[in-house]
């Protein structure tokens, strides 16, 4: 990805941010949010200026039945400890949605077909948990010959270690750039 546009040729994944937030260790994930939440804004802004894709690659949470708008209900639902994040960062109109069955978001999902349609070469993934489906969507985001930006600041796992452990494979094994959003 160019230095100049890191957004060229790219789709932007925001992965799992719509969620309940309702599983163990939980409550130090959400602890984490706020900042990451704040480069997640400022990525779809940089994406929305460029009119590069937002593509939000959700968990179904075993929902089977459900379609994207049935689980951001689900998610902000009263009482539900992630509502607040799933109504501020909900898709808009113009952003596209994947629901996924398991960590990866290219596992059983359209998601490869949408991104050919899309002509998209590089991807630039976002969100939780940062050692878990971020980190398996980037591995087979790269298995796939996509060029990888996962923005420290946008990413969070249940400890800032896990995070960082994860963000230090995407760079060092998958090649990936893990340049924050925000400095750029």
């Amino acid at each position: 990805m160019g230095a100049d546009n890191p957004l060229a040729d790219s789709a932007v994944l925001i992965i799992d941010v719509i969620n309940d937030f309702a599983f163990p260790g939980s409550d130090q994930l959400l602890e984490q949010l706020p900042p990451v939440i704040r480069a997640i804004d400022a990525l779809r802004h940089r994406a929305d200026v460029l009119q590069r894709p937002v593509i939000h690659v959700n968990d179904n949470f075993g929902r089977w039945r459900s379609n994207f708008d049935q689980v951001i209900d689900y998610c902000r639902r009263n009482g539900a400890p992630g509502a607040a994040l799933a109504e501020h960062l909900s898709p808009r109109d113009s952003d596209y949605f994947v629901l996924k069955p398991g960590q990866s978001g290219f596992f059983q999902t359209p998601l490869p077909a949408l991104l050919e349609h899309l002509k998209v070469k590089h991807l630039v993934l976002a969100g939780v948990a940062g050692d878990q489906c971020v980190l398996t969507t980037a591995m087979d985001a790269h298995m796939r010959d996509f060029e990888l930006w996962v923005p420290a600041d946008t990413t969070a796992s249940i400890t800032p270690k896990r995070n960082q452990r994860a963000l230090d494979y995407i760079s060092e094994v998958l090649g990936g750039s893990v340049a924050p959003i925000l400095a750029r």
